[in-house]
């Protein structure tokens, strides 16, 4: 039941209810505040991950599960984009040319986070597909662990990336301390994740690729 008003409340100047509705929005305010901040130092308490990638690893971007269940806990940053090469210039696509992986490093510095994921590599020749120059890269950044996938090898260009595999597996080796090769090439081979062109994935191949890469990434952001 509502209360009812005396004649003196009726009465009641407005500028002696004022202070009582400014209070109750300063207060609104104060716990808005309150929430944002708490939102946002929950968020900076999580290990900052990125995601460097090309149309593949673009999946995840149209597969909001997929990055959902692979960045659960933790700060994921994606940046993967249409014909994205690792070090050589990138190709063209509807007028736009994007920044090389390597680029993205240089741009984001330390801002990547300790750990990245690097799935780059399907718009490339082997011979400038530069491994070492994109860890020391990732080192200078300030990068602790690299997880780094390999290429499927399917398609008219399989024999260059059999090649490019090569090349992260060597470098798996002589990085062996920052550097962990997620072997996705052995893993999804035979598995019917793909669409037509055996690379680019479906919704159950964007979901496969999250959770082979989970563990890898979880593990990393414990080992700094």
């Amino acid at each position: 039941m509502l209360p009812t008003l005396t004649s003196s409340s009726r009465r009641r100047p407005p500028e002696l209810r004022r202070p009582a509705r400014a209070l109750f929005g300063l207060g609104t305010v104060v716990v808005a505040l309150a929430v944002a901040a708490s939102a946002s130092a929950g968020e900076s308490s999580r290990p900052r991950v990125t995601v460097i990638g090309d149309s593949v690893a673009a999946s995840f971007d149209y597969v909001p599960a997929a990055r959902r269940y692979l960045g659960k806990g933790l700060d994921l940053r994606s940046d993967a984009v249409v014909c994205r090469r690792l070090v050589a210039a990138s190709c063209a696509f509807q007028g736009r040319t994007p920044a090389t992986a390597l680029q993205v490093v240089g741009t984001e510095g330390h801002g990547l986070g300790p750990v990245v994921v690097i799935n780059v590599g399907y718009n490339d020749w082997a011979a400038v597909y530069d491994v070492d120059r994109m860890m020391r890269a990732l080192e200078a950044a300030g990068v602790h662990r690299v997880i780094w996938v390999t290429l499927r090898e399917a398609g008219p260009n399989a024999s260059i990336y059999a090649q490019s595999n090569a090349r992260i597996r060597s470098a798996g080796t002589k990085w062996r301390k920052s550097l962990v090769v997620a072997d996705w090439s052995a893993y999804s081979r035979g598995k019917r994740w793909f669409r037509e062109d055996g690379l680019h994935l479906s919704v159950t191949g964007a979901m496969a690729l999250a959770r082979f890469l989970r563990p890898l990434v979880v593990a990393g952001t414990r080992s700094g």
